[in-house]
């Protein structure tokens, strides 16, 4: 008989306790699908007397985690303590030295540290999974790593971070403003009380690296990403988007270029036919491009204890079954370098909102400073203030007026050029609104 798998489990706050109560309660299927037990054996977390409903009677107590890490009796080492330092980092580089596995949750020690700790699990034969890093209980990182093992990547782009996608769901849904929507999310507990690594574009940008390392073969480089967040979203540019065809969309987006590979963050408009377009509310969703075959679309809760759990269930299963894959899918020597790509030489289509002063010509001069960079326009119409939308040139009126214009593929360069031209020209007041177009 098979012994046991023995797992040491770090950090018992929401998700720790569930993967405590999971293994005890699915014990009989995790033995009957990986052809042996799943015990766990040991814990550490920092308060002992903390009620937490589990029965930890017979389980050993280690002192800290690194304690738990050097644990001989140790198999699989499970960290879920979160944060990109100490003691998380410590822990897992003894665990991995050790030559045990490792799982974890931990998206930012991934993204700043996961390069490393994969050179670590290479060199002492240990796995290091994290499923649970990206998408929770979505199954992107495996499918990644293991099911397009032989498949050619072009693209992986994704709604990553529930808290922006609920936000702009409800202000597209109910004309709310940014702030209105933030103030509701941080009630039901989906935005924390200072937002910012959420709502400007980081926690998203940690997952993305991550994704992108094991979809292009690179380092993974948080620094690489181009980060911008959803504050400046106004509920119009949600209501010019409907009408237009399209959703906006808080995207990760990871494409191969001719200049290597592009990541990027930021506020998206996506076709309302698209796949990604339909996830609404705190839902995650992640969709690969790949040769030979149409985009997948995986979709699924991004976050909360119980998805989160399901993840990490999944890595331990796969340490007791013996199945140790790369951890970014191929030998760090084969890893390459990535730096930031310029975002100026970024191509695809704009929509645009400028405040017209409404005087005459000024359509023409818009257009006129566009056409000099070789932009075209797919669409351009005015909003008025009575609500009604017409061709900008048909009418004045003395109060600055919403003109929206849609263009063709272009250049990032291009359209910062133009609009410098058209402020220059005094011609609109205020800074233009600009949201990238990314298509199927």
């Amino acid at each position: 008989m098979v012994a046991p798998l023995k797992v040491g489990i770090a950090g018992l706050g929401t998700v720790g306790a569930e993967v405590v109560r999971l293994i005890e309660s699915q014990s009989r299927v995790l033995s009957a699908r990986c052809g042996r037990g799943v015990r766990v054996v040991a814990v550490s977390a920092r308060s002992k007397a903390k009620k937490r409903g589990l029965n930890l009677r017979g389980l050993e107590w280690a002192k800290n985690p690194l304690a738990l890490a050097n644990d001989p009796k140790i198999d699989c080492f499970v960290e879920l303590m979160g944060g990109s330092g100490e003691p998380a980092l410590s822990a897992i580089e003894a665990a991995l030295r050790n030559g045990k596995s490792v799982v974890t949750a931990n998206k930012a020690l991934i993204a700043k540290h996961g390069s490393r700790l994969a050179a670590l699990a290479e060199k002492h034969g240990g796995a290091l999974n994290y499923e649970a890093a990206v998408g929770a209980a979505i199954p992107v990182i495996k499918t990644l790593r293991e099911g397009l093992a032989g498949t050619d990547i072009h693209r992986v782009y994704g709604i990553l971070n529930g808290t922006c996608n609920y936000i702009l769901t409800r202000m597209e849904r109910e004309g709310l403003s940014f702030a209105e929507c933030l103030k509701d999310a941080q009630r039901l507990g989906y935005a924390e009380a200072n937002p910012s690594f959420d709502v400007d574009g980081h926690d998203t940008a940690q997952k993305l690296a991550i994704l992108a390392s094991l979809a292009f073969g690179t380092k993974v480089n948080q620094s690489a990403v181009y980060v911008e967040g959803i504050s400046s979203i106004a509920p119009e540019d949600l209501r010019a988007a409907e009408e237009l065809g399209y959703r906006v969309k808080l995207l990760g987006v990871a494409v191969r270029t001719e200049s290597g590979i592009e990541q990027r963050v930021h506020p998206t408009m996506v076709p309302k036919s698209s796949s990604i377009a339909q996830v609404m509310d705190v839902t995650n969703a992640v969709t690969i491009d790949g040769e030979g075959f149409p985009p997948i679309t995986l979709v699924g809760p991004g976050a909360g204890g119980a998805a989160t759990a399901s993840a990490v269930l999944a890595d331990i299963a796969d340490v007791a079954r013996g199945i140790r894959a790369a951890p970014f899918g191929r030998p760090i020597a084969k890893l390459k370098t990535t730096t930031k790509a310029p975002m100026k030489r970024h191509e695809g289509g704009y929509y645009i909102r400028l405040m017209a002063r409404d005087l005459a010509g000024t359509a023409a001069t818009i257009a006129t400073r566009l056409a000099e960079q070789k932009i075209s326009i797919e669409s351009i119409v005015q909003r008025h203030p009575d609500g009604t939308v017409e061709p900008t040139n048909t009418r004045g009126k003395p109060s600055p007026v919403p003109v929206i214009l849609i263009t063709y593929a272009t250049t990032e360069d291009a359209v910062r050029r133009a609009l410098h031209a058209v402020q220059q020209d005094r011609v609109i007041t205020g800074r233009p609104q600009v949201i990238r177009i990314e298509k199927n």
